[in-house]
């Protein structure tokens, strides 16, 4: 399966993205990476997605400076917007809206998923207003949006999340929840018991900090991941 690398510019920044193509007409799954910033992993994803028929594209968020610079580049440029929230969300709807307008990509059959800090940008992208059909987040941060719009949300959202995650405690869950139904969302959440932060990662392995993988919620919410997607295009 081929992969296409594409470079792109926004507000002075340069961007690196991959784009996995599927056949033609075929719906678009954007991944959303995390703190690591666009990676090979991501792309790894990508090419999981496009096996099921879908176009993906590995999005960068950071910039391709932020990549080069290593964790501490890009874990510096996720705290930025972890701590301006308003900035992330502008970058959000700038990129999407950038990938969206690429060739071969119909705007109107996007989905859209993201780990750790993408899940977050998952549930941000859903709660500022997206022409996503879906977001999906796995193990991502669950905090609240400063200043949140009490519109409803149109995206269907469905998470991912590691009970047992010391970044995602059970009170983010049961805000987030609130949120989600205050605002008539169709929204799912899949907890997995026993598990802790990026347990679809198989690299993550600092069980003193509560990062695991864990094979069998990893196959768990891949299979959750494929049905939503069904769902989103088909049902």
């Amino acid at each position: 399966m081929t992969s296409e690398s594409f470079d792109y510019t926004l507000d002075g920044v340069d961007f690196d993205g991959v784009l996995v193509p599927a056949g033609p007409g075929a719906p678009t799954v954007l991944v959303f990476h995390g703190m690591e910033g666009r990676s090979d992993a991501q792309v790894e994803f990508c090419h999981r997605v496009a096996q099921l028929g879908y176009q993906s594209v590995a999005v960068d968020l950071f910039g391709t400076e932020a990549t080069k610079g290593g964790i501490d580049a890009t874990a510096a440029e996720m705290n930025r917007f972890l701590s301006d929230r308003a900035a992330m969300g502008d970058r959000l709807t700038a990129v999407v809206d950038h990938l969206s307008a690429l060739p071969g990509v119909d705007r109107d059959a996007m989905a859209a998923m993201g780990f750790c800090f993408g899940g977050l940008c998952m549930l941000d992208l859903a709660r500022h207003g997206t022409h996503l059909r879906s977001v999906t987040a796995f193990h991502g941060l669950l905090t609240a949006l400063p200043d949140a719009p009490s519109r409803p949300i149109d995206t269907r959202i469905s998470v991912h999340h590691g009970w047992d995650d010391p970044f995602a405690p059970p009170a983010d869950v049961l805000a987030l929840t609130a949120e989600l139904t205050g605002r008539q969302a169709d929204w799912q959440l899949h907890a997995y018991g026993n598990t802790v932060h990026a347990f679809m990662a198989p690299f993550a392995n600092s069980p003193e900090r509560g990062i695991l993988f864990s094979e069998t919620a990893s196959r768990r919410a891949w299979v959750g991941f494929v049905d939503f997607l069904g769902e989103t295009f088909d049902g």
